[in-house]
C-alpha cells in the first residue's frame, strides 16, 4: 500500500515533517526554464529610471560593479546551487552554515521584501504605466487606483499558486516580454536621436565620485542580486548539476545588456533633470514613441495616431515586466519560507506544500495578504503621493534585501569547511577573496543606506535621498532602522514557533542514524515490492526510518513515498546498507 505519513515508526515518532512536505515536490524546471526565471528576476524595469537620473555617472557605476560584484556573485551562486541543490536554497544555505536561528531571521528578512516589493513599487510602476499611456497622464482616483493595483497583486499571487508545470511558462512570458520592450525601446531611441538629435551628458558626467557612488550603490546592487532564487525551487529543477550554470552565466550577459542599452539610450534621450526616480522610464518610452506619432511640448511628450497605439502596447508590455518580476520573487522566496517551516526555522503551518500543484499555497496567500496591506497603508500615509511612496518603499526594500545576503554569502566559505566531502560540479575559483570583496561592497552598501554618507559627511548635501532635509536625518534612521529591526524579531519568533518541528525532525535524523548503525540493516530493510505492495503497517513503519534528514533529502524521501516517473524505483532496489550509506551522504547538513 502507498505509505501512510501518520503511521507510527519504528521507535514511534511520526514521520519528520520534512519528510512528508518534501515528498510533494514535483520536478518541471528544466535548463531554458532557469535561464528565462533568472532573466525575469534580475531584469527589473521598475528601476532603470532610478538609476538613469543620476546621470552619466550610474551608467560607469553600473559598469564597475558589474564587475567587481556582478561576476562574482554568479560564481559563488554556481558553486551552492551545483552542490546545494535543495529545495529552499538560500535559507538551506544559511542554515546548514550558521544553525537555525540565523536561518530563520536572515530567511525571514529575504522573503518579507518580496510581498513589500510587490504591494508597493511594482504595484505604483504599474498603475503609473496605465496613467501615462491610458489616462493621458493623470493620476486615478484612490478607487480606481486600488481597482488596478489590488488585482495586480492578487493577479501575481495566482501565479505563485500555479504548479511549475504551468508557472514556468508565466517567468518565460515574462523574459520575452523584457526583450521585446527593451528591444523596441533601444531600437526607437536610436530612430529618435536620429531625427532630434541627443541631449545626454557630457563626456565629464560619466566620471564617478563618491557622492554619487553612495547614491548608487544600494539600488545597482539591489538590481545585480537573484541568482540564487532558481534554487529555491532546487529539488523540482531537472539538473542542476548542469543546468544552474548554464542559466547564471547566459543570464548574466542578458541581464547586464538589458540594464545598460536602456539606460544608456534614456542618458541620451532625455536631459538629466527630466528624468526623476519614479517615471522616468515610461516617461521615455512616450518621448521616443513620439516618432510614430505625436510631439515633444512645454508639457511633455504627446502620443498621436499609431505613436497612441504604440504606447498604449508599451504599457501593457511594462505592467507585464513588472507584475512577473513580482511572481517570480514571490515563487522563490514563498518556497525558501515554507521549507523554513518544515525545517523548524518557521510556523509549522507556513512549512505546508499543497499535494496537488507542488506549491507553497499557504505562504503565497500570505505574501498576497501582506503586499495588499502595504499598499493600502503606504498609500494612506503618503496620502496619494507616488513619487514619495516610491522612495520610501525602495529604499526599505533594497536594504532589507542586501542584509540578508550579508549571511547568504559567506555560507560558501563556512560550507567549505564543514562540508569539504561534498561533490562540486562547479567551484568558485579564488573564493576567499572574491567573496571577501562581496561581504566589504555588501556592509558598505547597507551601512549607506542605513545612515547615507556615514564616514564622509552623514546626511550631507551630496549624500542624503532627494526629498529629505538635513534636520531629518534621525528620522531617516529610523525609518530605515526600526523595520529591519522589528524584522529581526519576528524572525526569532518564527525560529522560537518552529522549536516542535526541529524536535520531530530530530527525532526522524537519529532514526536513520540508528537504522543506518552496523548490524542495524536487517531491522529496516528497504521493501523490494514498492509502494503498492500489500504489506501491512509494519512495513510502512519500516520505509519511514529511510526518510532522509531535515530539507536536504528529498529524494530519499521520495523513495518511502509512492513514485513519480520512476524516480524513487531504483534507490529501492539497494540492498539496505547502500541505502543508508546513500541517505548518510544526502543528509550531510546537520539539523539542529
Amino acid at each position: 500500500m502507498a505509505l501512510d505519513t501518520h503511521a507510527p515508526s519504528s521507535s514511534g515518532a511520526d514521520l519528520a515533517p520534512a519528510a512528508v512536505e518534501s515528498s510533494k515536490l514535483k520536478r518541471h524546471f528544466g535548463r531554458f526554464d532557469i535561464l528565462f526565471f533568472l532573466i525575469c528576476t534580475i531584469v527589473g524595469v521598475d528601476t532603470i529610471a532610478t538609476v538613469a537620473s543620476s546621470g552619466g555617472e550610474a551608467f560607469t557605476w553600473m559598469v564597475i560593479l558589474a564587475v567587481v560584484f556582478f561576476v562574482p556573485q554568479a560564481l559563488l551562486f554556481s558553486e551552492l546551487g551545483t552542490a546545494f541543490p535543495q529545495e529552499g536554497g538560500p535559507y538551506l544555505w544559511t542554515r546548514m552554515a550558521f544553525g537555525h536561528l540565523a536561518g530563520a531571521i536572515n530567511n525571514f528578512l529575504y522573503w518579507v521584501t518580496n510581498p513589500v516589493w510587490l504591494g508597493g513599487t511594482l504595484a505604483f510602476s504599474a498603475a503609473v504605466a496605465l496613467e501615462t499611456f491610458f489616462n493621458d497622464g493623470k493620476t486615478f482616483s484612490t478607487p480606481v487606483f486600488y481597482l488596478v493595483t489590488i488585482p495586480f497583486i492578487w493577479v501575481g499571487v495566482l501565479a505563485a499558486v500555479l504548479s511549475f508545470r504551468v508557472g514556468k511558462w508565466i517567468t518565460t512570458v515574462g523574459a520575452f516580454a523584457r526583450f521585446l520592450l527593451l528591444g523596441i525601446f533601444v531600437v526607437t531611441v536610436v530612430v529618435y536621436a536620429i531625427v532630434h538629435g541627443v541631449h545626454g551628458p557630457s563626456a565629464g558626467d560619466y566620471k564617478p565620485t563618491a557622492g554619487g557612488f553612495v547614491a548608487l550603490v544600494g539600488v545597482l546592487l539591489f538590481n545585480y542580486v537573484g541568482f540564487e532564487l532558481p534554487n529555491s525551487a532546487g529539488e523540482e529543477m531537472k539538473d542542476a548539476a548542469k543546468d544552474v550554470p548554464f542559466g547564471i552565466a547566459r543570464s548574466a550577459v542578458f541581464s547586464f545588456l538589458l540594464y545598460a542599452v536602456p539606460i544608456f539610450g534614456i542618458l541620451l534621450v532625455l536631459p538629466v533633470g527630466q528624468v526623476s526616480n519614479f517615471g522616468g522610464f515610461v516617461d521615455s518610452i512616450k518621448t521616443t514613441f513620439t516618432v510614430f506619432g505625436g510631439h515633444v511640448g512645454a508639457n511633455g511628450a504627446v502620443l498621436t495616431g499609431f505613436g497612441q497605439v504604440m504606447g498604449g502596447l508599451a504599457g501593457i508590455v511594462f505592467v507585464i515586466c513588472v507584475l512577473t518580476s513580482g511572481v517570480t520573487w514571490i515563487m522563490g522566496s514563498d518556497r525558501s519560507l515554507a521549507v523554513s517551516g518544515y525545517d523548524g526555522a518557521a510556523p509549522r503551518f507556513f512549512g505546508v506544500i499543497n499535494a496537488k500543484l507542488g506549491t507553497p499555497v499557504r505562504v503565497n496567500i500570505f505574501s498576497g495578504i501582506v503586499a495588499t496591506i502595504v499598499l493600502v497603508l503606504a498609500n494612506t500615509i503618503t496620502e496619494g503621493n507616488a513619487a514619495k511612496f516610491f522612495g520610501a518603499v525602495l529604499g526599505v526594500t533594497i536594504s532589507t534585501t542586501l542584509i540578508s545576503y550579508l549571511l547568504i554569502f559567506p555560507a560558501l566559505w563556512k560550507l567549505r569547511r564543514s562540508h569539504p566531502d561534498t561533490p562540486r560540479p562547479y567551484r568558485m575559483p579564488f573564493y576567499r577573496p572574491l567573496t571577501v570583496l562581496l561581504m566589504a561592497l555588501l556592509a558598505f552598501t547597507v551601512i549607506q543606506l542605513i545612515a547615507p554618507g556615514a564616514f564622509f559627511s552623514w546626511f550631507g548635501s551630496d549624500f542624503r535621498p532627494t526629498g529629505w532635509g538635513k534636520s531629518e536625518g534621525v528620522l531617516y534612521l529610523l525609518t530605515e532602522l526600526v523595520p529591519v529591526v522589528a524584522f529581526i524579531v519576528i524572525g526569532v519568533i518564527f525560529w522560537a514557533l518552529g522549536t516542535k518541528t526541529r524536535r520531530e525532525n530530530l527525532a526522524m535524523a537519529k532514526e536513520l542514524d540508528a537504522a543506518a548503525a552496523p548490524g542495524a540493516g536487517a531491522a529496516a530493510p528497504a521493501s523490494p515490492a514498492g509502494p503498492s505492495s500489500s504489506a501491512g503497517p509494519s512495513s510502512s513503519a519500516e520505509s519511514s526510518s529511510a526518510v532522509p534528514r531535515g530539507s536536504d533529502c528529498c529524494a530519499a524521501a521520495r523513495a518511502a513515498s509512492p513514485p513519480r516517473r520512476g524516480l524513487a524505483r531504483s534507490a529501492r532496489r539497494d540492498e539496505p546498507s547502500r541505502h543508508h550509506d546513500d541517505l548518510r551522504r544526502a543528509c550531510g547538513p546537520r539539523l539542529a
